[in-house]
């Protein structure tokens, strides 16, 4: 029988979607590895206090986890971590535990873990990220902290048998993806210094491991390199954005480059977590490729005839973390209907094998689907955004203007995809539409896109959200009486930044956000500590007050929700705390969650309940359902 329709205002429909739902089906699985029928991935366990641990297909098919509790994969090495283990054939597999950030390895012939790098002297002080294996020893990204705070960064060889930790290269503020040549005669590497970012400008860097002086072969201030690969021993990939957007080239030693596949499309991506992989190596030569404009899609791109194919799968959108060996490439792929998913395709055949999706724990029918819009923004500029409408088959449809939240996404440089989102569905299906906001700033559309935030922090971002709330009511999608805005990190900046500067939201929501640029530029982590001067100028007193919410809260008048850890690295709790001591004296309505034991990323089961639940209380006080 279909189901029966059910009364109730927008915002507060009956929804078969529970915390516990949204929650369970957060396991971001990412950062494959593959030989030959066997697979590796890291994946999160919210329930089990937020740890990471790493999975296994074996060539039967059969999937175990490796590391049980209390182990826990993940890096801290810029706070925002990323690859964090490598699988040392003939050895084990080799993490960085979270609870010391040493070094361990899991023997393949069972027992316990063992460390491979020593204990440092400062709790967490040698933290390591991005390795690579190459004749016996791992490769990687070490990041030393002192008792005086002061951090440094190189890259190290850890050798297997637990030899001491060998410094390589050295001399910048930031490292990223050390790659030895076939024949083990050079290494190549990314670095950049303050207070350029991975996205803005870096160097591609080879030495001779023999003896002699980096050369900078590629790269400077104001272009961005990422992800080198060796294709043999005088010659390398990587991904460059010189012509505006992110496109693969190859370089020899000798100086001789050209790019492969020139096109208006990303072939790469921002991202503050080291170890993404937006290309990969094949058996034969060819490169296993991901590229478009918004949502990357899987492509073979022979490098000796510039051709490239596109390989037909289910999904729309593939995450930056390809691995390949042979004819196989995994990744991490997604589609609107589609929740995230390890996932193995063999380019020879073009078969398709699905290993691991994110559990969903609802009906499809309860899931929205995702449209892509481009808004036009202010001097006529375009704004990409996603839509998803309110979406429950047991609520008949009005056709009338519905509540929205404008979501807008942490980074900045980061971007919204259209995937299939418990999150969003938890909201959609009780009424409340969502709105993810690609701002100017964005990674995805070329880099004059980014760039448009270049000093525009707190201006062009909030222009763009406005555009978008002010869009949906003009098309007739949103009650303007019911319109919300929410953020997490850059993103809790812009919530409140737009809330302070438009009429358009009836309340804000800021999820370890940062509210002060003074404050947050003395008090915050070294990775982000002068990337404030990229995104707005150099210290300035008036310019700082004319973009920071801190100091335009007068004119804030809606009601405002703000959550943090309060073990946060990166913004302080000390931020959100000085926002709502001063929005509670001018008597703006607001609400304040902090959550011990938890950063900058919520990662418990309990904490993430928690929030969930308070962002549906909080819209439907304010919009009064």
């Amino acid at each position: 029988m279909p189901p029966k329709p059910a009364p109730g205002r927008p915002g507060a429909w009956p929804s078969p979607i529970s915390t516990a739902d949204v929650v369970r089906a957060a396991t971001r699985p990412g950062h494959p590895s593959v030989a030959g029928a066997l697979t590796w991935w890291e994946e999160d366990r919210p329930a089990e206090g937020g740890r990471r641990t790493v999975v296994h297909v074996a060539a039967d098919g059969t999937r175990r986890e490796l590391l049980p509790a209390p182990w826990d994969v993940r890096t801290r090495v810029h706070e925002y971590g990323g690859r964090s283990h490598v699988v040392a054939p003939g050895a084990g597999l080799v993490f960085a535990n979270h609870a010391d950030q040493r070094l361990y390895l899991l023997p393949d012939g069972g027992g316990d873990p063992r460390p491979l790098t020593p204990e440092p002297e400062v709790e967490c002080g040698l933290r390591y990220a991005d390795p690579v294996v190459r004749d016996g020893e791992i490769w990687c990204v070490q990041e030393r902290h002192t008792g005086d705070g002061k951090v440094t960064r190189s890259i190290v060889s850890v050798p297997l048998d637990g030899g001491e930790v060998r410094h390589r290269v050295g001399g910048h503020d930031f490292f990223a993806s050390p790659v030895v040549s076939p024949g083990g005669t050079h290494l190549a590497y990314v670095c950049w210094d303050h207070p350029s970012m991975p996205w803005t400008g870096t160097e591609l860097r080879v030495v001779r491991l023999s003896g002699g002086d980096p050369v900078c072969v590629r790269g400077g201030r104001d272009e961005s390199v990422l992800a080198p690969r060796w294709k043999d021993d005088g010659t390398l990939y990587f991904v460059t954005d010189r012509s505006g957007w992110w496109n693969l080239e190859e370089i020899t030693l000798t100086g001789g480059s050209r790019a492969l596949y020139p096109a208006g499309e990303e072939f790469g991506e921002a991202s503050a977590e080291l170890g993404g992989a937006p290309y990969a190596v094949l058996g034969d030569g060819r490169l296993a490729v991901l590229r478009g404009r918004g949502e990357l899609r899987l492509g073979v791109l022979d490098p000796a005839t510039g051709t490239l194919t596109d390989l037909a799968t289910p999904f729309d959108g593939w995450l930056p973390c390809l691995a390949a060996d042979g004819a196989t490439v995994c990744g991490v792929a997604y589609g609107p209907a589609l929740p995230r998913s390890v996932v193995r395709v063999d380019v020879t055949t073009g078969r398709v094998e699905t290993l691991r999706r994110e559990p969903v724990g609802a009906p499809a029918a309860y899931m929205p689907v995702p449209r892509p819009v481009e808004i036009t923004g202010p001097d006529g500029r375009v704004v990409h955004a996603i839509v998803y409408p309110p979406a429950n088959p047991a609520v008949p449809a009005t056709g009338g203007p519905a509540p929205y939240v404008v979501f807008a996404h942490g980074g900045p440089a980061a971007r919204a995809i259209g995937a299939l989102d418990p999150h969003k569905a938890f909201l959609t299906s009780r009424g409340i539409g969502v709105l993810d906001v690609n701002y100017g700033g964005s990674t995805g559309y070329g880099r004059a896109y980014r760039d448009r935030l270049r000093g525009r922090w707190g201006a062009g971002d909030v222009e763009d959200v406005v555009a978008a709330a002010e869009w949906l009511v003009t098309e007739g999608l949103a009650d303007p009486e019911r319109v919300a805005i929410r953020g997490r990190g850059a993103g809790g900046w812009t919530a409140m930044a737009a809330c302070c500067a438009s009429g358009v939201f009836r309340g804000g929501v800021s999820v370890s956000g940062a509210g002060a640029l003074k404050a947050f530029t003395g008090s915050t982590h070294d990775f982000e500590s002068r990337y404030v001067e990229w995104l707005v100028g150099p210290p300035d007193p008036l310019l700082y007050a004319s973009r920071e919410p801190m100091s335009r809260l007068a004119g804030l008048r809606c009601p405002m929700l703000l959550m943090h850890g309060r073990n946060d690295p990166v913004v302080p709790a000390a931020q959100a705390e000085a926002v709502v001591s001063a929005l509670t004296e001018r008597g703006v309505p607001c609400a304040y969650l902090s959550f011990d034991g938890e950063g900058h990323e919520f990662r418990r089961a309990e904490t993430r309940s928690a929030v969930l639940a308070a962002e549906l209380a909080f819209y439907q006080q304010i919009f009064r359902s």
